[in-house]
């Protein structure tokens, strides 16, 4: 098979695999996202598959694949961000916020408000509410509708007051 066709094949699986994901069959995402990397390995498959195993619980095995999507292509921002919000879940913030500053660095990204949220959350959790606050309004300065950054700013602001 050529090029051409490998990676248009990668991409068929990889949509077939996001499909999956949003009807929630984890299981079939996460083999077509394994078979769209074995075909051609892309920082969104990895990404992707990190994200669906995530869902699982398994936040271990989803960074270790982040990390795959970085060594792939270090400008792509998910991943980093993903590493973060996957940190924050097992309970580790500390290590999520040099990760989460990758992300907010990263020249291909398209929701830099993610990064900012969760920044938001690991300085909420550590009670320093101001940069909490800080963080979900660079949020929502990116993206005004972003309800879970509103609502945080909102009961940061209650706090305050």
């Amino acid at each position: 098979m050529d090029d051409k066709k490998i990676i248009a094949r990668a991409e068929k699986l990889f949509h077939e695999a996001y499909r999956c994901q949003r009807e929630g069959e984890m299981e079939e995402a996460i083999r077509l996202y394994r078979e769209s990397i074995r075909c051609h390995p892309t920082s969104e498959a990895y990404t992707f598959l990190g994200w669906s195993l995530s869902f699982q619980g398994h936040y271990e095995e989803a960074i270790e694949e982040c990390k795959k999507a970085i060594a792939v292509d270090p400008d792509f921002g998910n991943p980093y961000n993903d590493i973060g919000a996957y940190l924050i879940n097992l309970g580790r913030p500390d290590e999520a916020i040099p990760w989460l500053e990758k992300a907010l660095r990263a020249a291909r990204y398209e929701a830099y408000h993610y990064p900012h949220c969760n920044l938001g959350r690991v300085y909420l959790a550590k009670g320093m509410l101001i940069k909490a606050l800080e963080e979900f309004d660079k949020a929502l300065a990116i993206e005004p509708n972003y309800d879970f950054a509103r609502q945080a700013a909102e009961a940061i602001q209650q706090q305050l007051h």
